[in-house]
C-alpha cells in the first residue's frame, strides 16, 4: 500500500510530544512490512537536521493564501528509513521560521496554510496514495480540503483517516481564517459541519476532520470510550456519537529497538530477561542506579528510587507529581523528576521547588529535555509514577515496562489498557505488572505508592514477578500496525467503487 501521513511532528527531527514518536514507530513498522510510506512535514527552521539523510530539493509548488499565490520549495529526505517530504514556505509571514513548532499566536493560520500546501503538492505531483492519514488538529483540515476541493479537481485516494492523539486541542478559529485556505469559511458554520460547540461563531478544525474523515482512530481502546463523554471529548461528544461507526481505538506501541535495555548505548549496564528472571534484572538496574545517583548528586542508599518523566502541563497532574515527591521523601524513598513546562507559571513553580531541594540528597528535579538522561532514569528507577488527569495512551508506562521499572498509574485512557494492578486487577496473574489508583487525588495516589514501596521492601519475590511480567509484555508496534493496516484495507475496499467512478467521470 501507498500511505501518506501529513503531520506536524515526527521523531526525532521535529518532536514536542508523543505524536512524534507514534508517527515514527508506526511508519517504521509499515516500512518493515513492505509498504510505501511518506510523511509530509513543514520545513521548520528548528528541525534536527542531523537526523535527515539524503536531503535534496524536489520541486517548486505554488499554493495559496486566500487569492494570493505563494511559492514553496519541496524537499525530500530520509529519517530512520522513512521517506519524508518537507514543505518550505516562502510566505512573507515566515510561518515556519519561528524557532519553534507550536506556541505562536498564528498557529491556526500556519498549519492551515501547511495543510493546503501539502494537498497542492500531492495533487500537482500526480500522487495517488491509497491512504491519506492525518494527525490531530494541525492537519485536521486535510479531510475537508480533500472532500470539498480536491476530489472536484480529480484527485482521489483510497481513504482518509485521522488519528486523534489528544482531544483537548481542537483548533478553534474564525470563518475568515478558514477562507484563507480557499474554502468559504461561513459555509462551514453549521452544526453538521465545523461549527464549534462552545462558540457558535467559530470554526472547529478537529470537528471538521471528525465529520469529513472516513475513519477516526484514537490511540487506545479506553480513550475511544472516554471521548464519547462530555468530559473526555472537551465538547465534541455529540459529534463523535453521531460518527461513532467511524471510530476505533488502536493502542500505541513504542520503538523496541530504540527503547531496548539490552542494547541501549546510554546505559552503564545493559540487561534483558534472556537467561535471567527478575533477580538478574534487579542486579543490573542497581548498577545503573548507582551511576545515576552519582550523576545527579543523590546519596547511595538502599532506598527505592521513584521517577517520573513528563511534560509538565495540567494533563499530567503536576500538583500530584509534587505531592508524590514529598510523599517519597517522607517515606524513605528517593525521587527523580525530569521535565519541562511550556506554561511559565508551572515552570516557575518547579524551578522554585528545584531550588528548595538543592541540598537534598534524596530528591532532584531536572528541568530539561535530555534524551540520554531519560534513558538512564528508565533503566535505574524502581518505580515510575504517572498520575495523569487524562492520558489518551501514554508512552512512558510502555517504556518503563520495557526497562523493568514498575508503573504506578492513575486509571485513565491508555493507562487502563496497559497497566494492571498486581493486587486488584481481574487480568490473569501473568499480565499484572504494576499498581493503579482510580481518582487523580493525593489520597489514592499515596495509597498506591505506599503499596508499591511496601511490596519492594517486604515481598521481593512478588517484586521480581512484577518486573518479569512487565518486561515480557509486548509493547512493540507489531500488533497496532496490523490493526492500522486492517483499517486501511477496509477503507480502500469500501471506497474502491467510488474512486473508480470518480476517475472514469
Amino acid at each position: 500500500m501507498y500511505i501518506v501521513h501529513i503531520a506536524s511532528e515526527l521523531a526525532p527531527v521535529a518532536k514536542v510530544g508523543g505524536l512524534a514518536d507514534v508517527l515514527q514507530g508506526l511508519s517504521k513498522e509499515l516500512n518493515h512490512l513492505g509498504h510505501h510510506v511518506e510523511v509530509i512535514l513543514p520545513k521548520y527552521d528548528c528541525l534536527h537536521v542531523e537526523f535527515l539523510k539524503n536531503l535534496k530539493k524536489e520541486r517548486k509548488v505554488t499554493s495559496f493564501d486566500g487569492p494570493f499565490p505563494i511559492e514553496n520549495t519541496v524537499w525530500s529526505a530520509e529519517v530512520d528509513g522513512i521517506k519524508v517530504i518537507l514543505i518550505e514556505s516562502h510566505h512573507i509571514e515566515q510561518f515556519f521560521n519561528r524557532g519553534k513548532i507550536y506556541g505562536c499566536p498564528d498557529d491556526i493560520d500556519r498549519f492551515n496554510y501547511f495543510s493546503r500546501a501539502a494537498m497542492e503538492y500531492l495533487f500537482k505531483a500526480g500522487k495517488s496514495p491509497d491512504i491519506l492519514h492525518v494527525h490531530d488538529w494541525p492537519t485536521a483540515l486535510i479531510p475537508v480540503l480533500y472532500k470539498d476541493m480536491y476530489t472536484h479537481l480529480g484527485f482521489h485516494v483510497g481513504g482518509v483517516s485521522i488519528t486523534i492523539h489528544n482531544m483537548q486541542h481542537q483548533g478553534q478559529c474564525l470563518p475568515q481564517q478558514l477562507s484563507r485556505t480557499g474554502l468559504r469559511g461561513e459555509h462551514y458554520l453549521s452544526y453538521d459541519k465545523m461549527q464549534d460547540p462552545h462558540a457558535s461563531e467559530n470554526i472547529n478544525l478537529l470537528k471538521g476532520a471528525i465529520v469529513y474523515a472516513d475513519k477516526i482512530i484514537t490511540v487506545s481502546p479506553t480513550y475511544e470510550k472516554e471521548i464519547l463523554t462530555m468530559e473526555g471529548a472537551f465538547g465534541l461528544h455529540h459529534t463523535l456519537k453521531e460518527h461513532r461507526k467511524k471510530l476505533q481505538g488502536i493502542l500505541n506501541g513504542i520503538d523496541v529497538e530504540y527503547w531496548n535495555p539490552k542494547k541501549d548505548p546510554y546505559l552503564s549496564k545493559n540487561y534483558s530477561l534472556e537467561g535471567k528472571n527478575g533477580h538478574g534484572v534487579i542486579a543490573c538496574k542497581k548498577e545503573n542506579k548507582k551511576k545515576l545517583r552519582a550523576l545527579l548528586g543523590l546519596e547511595e542508599s538502599e532506598a527505592p528510587l521513584v521517577a517520573t518523566i513528563a511534560r509538565l502541563v495540567p494533563q499530567k497532574s503536576p500538583e500530584l507529581i509534587k505531592k508524590a515527591l514529598l510523599f517519597c521523601l517522607n517515606n524513605q524513598a528517593q525521587f527523580v523528576l525530569l521535565g519541562n513546562s511550556p506554561i511559565p507559571t508551572i515552570h516557575r513553580e518547579f524551578e522554585a521547588m528545584q531550588a528548595e531541594l538543592k541540598n537534598n540528597k534524596n530528591a532532584t528535579i531536572q528541568m530539561d529535555k535530555d534524551e540520554a538522561l531519560a534513558h538512564k532514569i528508565y533503566a535505574s528507577a524502581d518505580m515510575f509514577i504517572i498520575p495523569s488527569a487524562f492520558e489518551p495512551c501514554g508512552l512512558t508506562q510502555l517504556i518503563a515496562l520495557r526497562y523493568g521499572t514498575v508503573p504506578i498509574a492513575r486509571m485513565t485512557g491508555g493507562l487502563c489498557d496497559t497497566v494492571f494492578d498486581i493486587d486488584t486487577s481481574n487480568k490473569p496473574q501473568k499480565q499484572r505488572n504494576g499498581f493503579t489508583f482510580e481518582r487523580a487525588n493525593p489520597k489514592e495516589m499515596n495509597a498506591a505508592l505506599e503499596r508499591a514501596l511496601d511490596c519492594y521492601r517486604e515481598v521481593p519475590e512478588k517484586w521480581h514477578y512484577l518486573i518479569t511480567n512487565g518486561m515480557r509484555q509486548d509493547v512493540s508496534w507489531k500488533k497496532p500496525t496490523k490493526e492500522y493496516l486492517n483499517v486501511y484495507q477496509d477503507l480502500c475496499h469500501q471506497n474502491k467503487p467510488l474512486k473508480e467512478h470518480l476517475k472514469s467521470g
